[in-house]
């Protein structure tokens, strides 16, 4: 079909052929007109999103094919537990030293198009983990001068994430001095440390810092080298909450990859860094000035914008951490004055002012992704601006922010920092409404007053008031279910509800339960056995309460619980915490006596045994073993039980009471005790030579000498005289072996005499045996076995 049939639309007159040839006209420049726009509107470039997602051009095939099979490799030396010892002295790391420095070569002049790479920016950051330090100062100094476009791409950013989490390391060495050996290259003489190389980076992204924060990719860098440059943000965020450094998502995505740890970690040990962690003076003023930046380019306004933002949120949260630990938090114009709407600057001017409270902050303690700022605020701000944050936004509004999903995070984390006056007012407070925080199960308010309240040794009474009228215990009787009922998270009332059947069915089939099982009301929760524990950390005499409420239960009901994973921690701090009497954990011990080989035989309850019996003393682990004897072929047969049986040693305890005492004196508490040290063997006498006996032999020795001189029956002198006495290579002595000669080559005549002998000599044993009396064959074999 010819070409103008095909196309759309009016059909020209002429074709091209037919109209007359002319000369070519250059176009002119049409100037726009109204109805195409203004003049500023431009088409973007064909290559502008090509230019987005690889700034530094694209990675060959060939190459990209390459670093693939060095990520299996890599995998599978990473999935392996150790590297296997060579035969001969050589470094059975060589051969993956060489594969490791031929990547590396290869990687050479390509680091910026490899890192934005999809496919091999994650190669990269499985091999980051395996770099020694010249080759991590070497490929981060490679991507110097382009961070700032690097921290933005969608997959780039990653690769330098894990380049600074790494680093730490690194950068531990250089400043206790040790730095790696000079390479032969051109960049070896002018190559940065690592440590200088970081600071390099932060002034290179300091004049957009406050871009990169709001940077759905980049702000997870910034937080990773904020953690760099001061470690604590790190540990304090892992140890008091969720992680602000990786988000949830990329935690999950990184726990897919497998283990990322270095290939050659099993035997380099020399190179791993031990104590603590060690940084230069510039990381700490690096830091700040970072603060003092945002300081400068944002206003309170925006600042507060920041807090809201859900990318910005966790870099302005590790901020204000850097803030308060240069103290600069208490200072007009602050990141945490701008956030708290001028409150310091207010407090700075007046002191006895008492501002009024912004709808802002109340914003923020009903906001999922605020109330974590919040939080840090409660946590960090100085005891005054606390004193007034709290009588500001917290006092009389317990009852409402209490019950709240998302505000009794931060009211937990304000009850922390109350003292002893303000935590009696907060209890009275929350009188009334200590009911709907159970119904609601915001238990980390209970559990934060008592945390506190046993921190300041004060009000331990009224918290427990306000904890059992929350379950409604209010007589002593009633206080006898207060385990079973903190545990199941239910009212008095509801507990006695549940049919029998539902607290039996928690004694069996407790290894596999499903969704549907869990909630069932009758299943111990989480939230109930750590509120225990916390409450077992209270001085004595007012833990006393759930030290009775345990001994109250019946022995099913404990068997129960010692079975079940979440309500045997409450008996692991029963028997941890120094706050409880040593009294009481031995009642606690004494009450599964003559039930141990129950306790045992079961995968959480063998470990609650161990846990007895490893905070027993000796009069009271002896008790327990001869309760066992009895019951010694249960433990041996049963799969769990069989381990708690080995600790016992119920066998030596038979045999020598004594040396059973004394070796459960020395053994360590939570270990298996081991097993006693062989004697050194004695050097053998030369047989010319007569020895006489020492005059002071223990009784011991001179008994085992006596046995050894008792006269032998018939078919032991038969086997000594036939066979001859066997002597240990071991105990011959180094001179005898070297005066013995060596042996001649025997001809094979004189092999088929030396057989002949033997079999001579087996048929007269044999004879000797079958003639023997039966009592003397029994008597021999029974001392053979001894």
């Amino acid at each position: 079909m010819p070409r103008e049939n095909r196309k759309r639309g009016k059909k020209h007159k002429k074709s091209a052929e037919q109209e007359p040839a002319q000369d070519f006209v250059p176009q002119q420049e049409v100037e726009p007109t109204p109805e195409a726009g203004p003049s500023w509107i431009s088409r973007a470039p064909a290559n502008c999103e090509e230019d987005r997602e690889a700034p530094f051009g694209y990675v060959d095939a060939e190459v990209k094919a390459y670093f693939r099979t060095v990520d299996v490799q890599i995998r599978e030396w990473q999935e392996e537990q150790a590297v296997p010892e060579a035969e001969d002295d050589s470094d059975p790391n060589e051969d993956r030293r060489l594969f490791f420095v031929a990547a590396l070569n290869e990687m050479s002049g390509k680091e910026k198009q490899l890192a934005t790479d999809p496919d091999c920016s994650g190669i990269l950051e499985r091999m980051a983990y395996s770099m020694d330090d010249f080759a991590r100062r070497v490929f981060i100094d490679r991507l110097s001068g382009s961070y700032e476009q690097l921290l933005k791409h969608r997959f780039a950013s990653h690769v330098c994430q894990t380049l600074l989490t790494v680093a730490g390391d690194t950068i531990t060495r250089e400043c206790r001095g040790i730095l790696p050996s000079a390479h032969d290259s051109e960049d070896s003489d002018d190559l940065r440390t690592l440590t200088q190389l970081v600071l390099d980076i932060c002034e290179e992204i300091t004049p957009t810092f406050s871009s990169l924060v709001l940077d759905p990719f980049a702000s997870h860098v910034v937080r990773a080298l904020l953690s760099l440059l001061i470690p604590e943000l790190a540990n304090h965020t892992n140890a008091n909450g969720p992680s602000t450094i990786r988000s949830k998502k990329s935690a999950a995505y990184k726990a897919k990859q497998g283990p990322l740890k270095s290939v050659f970690t099993s035997l380099d040990r020399d190179t791993n860094v031990t104590g603590p962690v060690a940084r230069p003076d510039g990381f700490s003023a690096a830091a700040r000035r970072f603060v003092m930046d945002l300081r400068d380019k944002l206003d309170g306004n925006e600042v507060r914008a920041l807090a809201a933002n859900q990318v910005a949120s966790p870099v302005l949260q590790l901020l204000l951490e850097v803030e308060a630990r240069q103290q600069m938090s208490d200072e007009p114009g602050s990141l945490m004055d701008s956030v708290l709407t001028g409150m310091i600057t207010t407090l700075h001017e007046d002191d006895e002012a008492k501002p009024e409270a912004s709808d802002y902050v109340g914003t923020l303690l009903r906001d999922p992704t605020s109330s974590h700022l919040l939080e840090t605020l409660v946590s960090r701000s100085p005891g005054k601006v606390f004193n007034v944050l709290w009588a500001t936004y917290f006092q009389g509004k317990l009852p409402r922010l209490a019950v709240h999903p998302v505000a009794n995070f931060v009211v937990a984390k304000a009850i922390m920092r109350l003292s002893a006056a303000q935590l009696s007012d907060a209890c009275q407070e929350l009188d009334g409404v200590t009911g709907k925080i159970l119904k609601s199960a915001r238990i980390g308010v209970f559990r934060a007053m008592v945390d506190r309240a046993s921190e300041l040794r004060q009000q331990e009474s009224i918290v427990l008031e306000a904890i059992c009228n929350a379950f409604g215990l209010q007589n002593i009787a009633d206080r006898a279910n207060l385990v079973p009922c903190v545990l199941r998270l239910l009212p008095l009332q509801d507990f006695k509800a549940l049919p029998s059947e539902s607290h039996d069915s928690n004694r069996h089939g407790h290894e596999h339960r499903s969704k549907k099982q869990t909630e069932d009301p009758s299943e111990p929760k989480t939230q109930g056995a750590v509120l225990l524990q916390t409450m077992l950390s209270l001085p004595s005499p007012h833990n006393q309460i759930i030290i009775d409420s345990v001994f109250s239960q019946s022995m099913d009901d404990l068997l129960a619980m010692s079975r079940h994973v979440t309500s045997s921690r409450v008996f692991d701090a029963l028997l941890d915490s120094t706050a409880v009497p040593l009294k009481a954990k031995r009642q606690f011990i004494l009450k599964f006596m003559g039930h141990f080989h129950t306790l045992a035989d079961d995968r959480i309850g063998s470990r609650v045994a161990d846990r007895c019996w490893a905070s027993a003393d000796p009069y009271l682990k002896e008790k327990i073993a001869r309760s066992l004897i009895y019951h010694e072929q249960t433990l041996a047969a049963s799969f769990y039980g069989k381990f708690f049986a080995r600790r016992l040693n119920l066998n030596l305890l038979r045999r020598d009471t004594e040396k059973w005492k004394n070796l459960q004196i020395t053994s360590k508490p939570n270990p298996p005790p081991p097993p006693p040290a062989a004697p050194a063997p004695a050097p053998v006498p030369e047989p010319s030579s007569t020895v006489d006996p020492p005059a002071d032999v223990s009784p011991r020795k001179s008994g085992k000498r006596k046995r050894r001189e008792q006269p032998e029956d018939e078919i032991d002198q038969l086997f000594s005289t036939a066979l001859g006495k066997k002597t240990k290579k071991a105990e011959l002595s180094s001179e005898h072996a070297a005066e013995k000669p060596a042996p001649e080559k025997e001809s094979k005549s004189t092999k088929a005499e030396k057989g002949a002998g033997r079999d001579r000599v087996m048929e007269d044993v044999l004879g000797a045996i079958k003639t023997a009396p039966k009592s003397e064959v029994r008597s021999s074999k029974k001392k053979r076995l001894k």
